[in-house]
């Protein structure tokens, strides 16, 4: 299967990467239908652990590949270290700027609604990032089997992090009235915005190959944001020792592959 799909274009290789994430979202949200009751310590277990390979992803998956890119073309020191840090402050000033304009939306100002509808939107907007940091570790493969990897490892670690997700979103919703199916249909659609961000990125990249450093930067410092704004903090909340395993143990994983992989 991944010998298929490490000969397919990259903007169809982060087309089905990013099907998987949204597959994922579905599967969580789809929990309304079975049960409103899931165990917390798993699920904790499992954000944990998609934070620490998201963490680990950001720097062995995007940044340290947009700083070689940088060094074989030849740029300056400084110019690397002006691009990877700016880039990076840019993706986590657009998720906190995000957070912080649905907050202020009078639309979601009462506290049911801020419970379930900001909740979808606040994940849907996250997921945007997320897809567009997918599509662009497909779109700077250049043939490299380790990239490819380290990719494939990106995009699973984003899909077991939108397990949970998509559960936040619909059970809330289940629980203010919501159908299961429109509960459901809410829940997963948070997570399709990610298949067109993914290959938006991995085309963007692919056509304008100057724009790989900043893309591969952006992508870390949302990612980066995600998981310290979201991620963590609610695995700690319910579980700091189940958190601190998972993080620990993702990010581990995803440093283990990268370095025997790459």
């Amino acid at each position: 299967m991944l010998d298929w799909l490490m000969q397919q274009p990259v903007w169809l290789q982060a087309f089905f990467a990013t099907l998987f994430t949204w597959g994922m979202t579905a599967l969580g949200a789809a929990v309304v239908f079975v049960s409103g009751r899931f165990n917390e310590r798993t699920l904790n277990a499992m954000q944990g652990t998609a934070a620490g390979i998201m963490i680990a992803a950001s720097f062995f998956s995007l940044l340290l590949p947009a700083k070689e890119r940088l060094e074989v073309w030849g740029s300056s020191a400084w110019f690397v270290a002006v691009v990877l840090s700016a880039g990076f402050l840019f993706g986590c000033v657009f998720i906190l700027l995000s957070d912080l304009l649905l907050s202020r939306m009078k639309a979601f100002s009462e506290q049911g609604k801020r419970s379930g509808a900001l909740s979808c939107f606040a994940t849907t907007l996250h997921n945007i990032p997320e897809g567009f940091a997918v599509g662009v570790a497909f779109g700077s493969l250049a043939g490299e089997t380790g990239s490819f990897i380290a990719a494939v490892m990106l995009a699973f670690g984003i899909g077991i992090q939108n397990f949970p997700e998509g559960l936040c979103v619909s059970v809330p919703l289940r629980k203010m009235g919501f159908s299961k199916g429109k509960a459901f249909f809410f829940g997963q659609f948070s997570g399709f915005v990610e298949v067109w961000a993914g290959v938006l990125g991995a085309v963007a990249v692919g056509l304008i190959s100057s724009l790989l450093p900043w893309a591969l930067a952006f992508s870390a410092g949302a990612m980066i944001a995600v998981s310290c704004a979201e991620l963590i903090p609610s695995c700690v909340e319910t579980g700091k020792r189940t958190a601190v395993l998972g993080v620990s143990f993702g990010f581990a994983l995803m440093m283990l592959l990268d370095v025997l992989l790459g």
